[in-house]
């Protein structure tokens, strides 16, 4: 079951010990389990524009490359809602972390593995990205997505979001009950947030939001963002939630 705290946050140390506990983890899941008489995986995603830079391959300097480096380090999540541990000296594949959830007064603890990643080009355009695992305690079973590309004819690059999930081992009913009545909520809140932070990552700076090392976990019905809403929403979201 997934460790949880009322109105208290683990310390460094603690933080350690968990996170070198989870080296013996398991995935919490059957990805092929789903069948005649089993629950059906439930799906969310989101796609936001995040930058238009120079046609062609990504530069050195260019958005696609700071984007890069914030979705590699998990900055692009909000530390409000989930804030992420890890080793930062661990290769991207493979690299477990422990994601703190957070939602009014509690905290949740649930671990999570790197199981793939894509790094590749074409002539077309340029993708980066990886994918996670959940494992055993997680408050939900699944996997998820997160992946830049950047078109090469036109420079614009692009952060997509997706995931496909059960619900997990909550470590009482009414964690259980509470969880999917402010889950959805808070979901569409982190996507908002997160493709603001990932434009202004891209762009090279903060534009007003706050950015951090910490991150978090998801759920809920699809978040679809339209070309018009990209930047100009995602950013006036991330300005109504902190002033809320």
């Amino acid at each position: 079951m997934a460790e949880w705290r009322v109105a208290r946050y683990w310390t460094e140390t603690e933080l350690r010990d968990r996170l070198n506990a989870l080296g013996g983890a398991r995935r919490n899941f059957n990805p092929d389990s789903a069948g005649p008489g089993a629950p059906p995986w439930r799906r969310y995603a989101s796609r936001a524009r995040i930058a238009r830079g120079e046609k062609g391959p990504p530069a050195p300097d260019g958005p696609f490359l700071r984007a890069r480096n914030a979705l590699a380090t998990y900055s692009f999540s909000d530390p409000d809602i989930v804030q992420a541990y890890f080793d930062p000296e661990a290769a991207l594949e493979g690299r477990r972390q422990l994601l703190e959830l957070k939602v009014p007064l509690l905290r949740y603890l649930c671990g999570v593995v790197v199981t793939r990643v894509r790094d590749e080009s074409t002539a077309e355009s340029t993708t980066f990205g990886f994918r996670y695992d959940t494992l055993d305690g997680h408050i939900e079973k699944g996997w998820e997505w997160f992946l830049i590309n950047k078109r090469h004819d036109t420079g614009v690059v692009t952060f997509h979001v997706a995931a496909t999930w059960l619900p997990g081992d909550f470590p009482n009913w009414w964690s259980r009950v509470g969880f999917h009545l402010v889950g959805p909520a808070y979901q569409r809140r982190w996507h908002r947030i997160a493709h603001a932070r990932m434009f202004a990552f891209a762009a090279g700076a903060p534009m007003g939001v706050r950015l951090s090392r910490r991150s978090i976990v998801h759920q809920g019905p699809a978040v679809v963002f339209t070309k018009g809403e990209t930047v100009d929403a995602a950013l006036q979201a991330v300005r109504q939630a902190r002033d809320q």
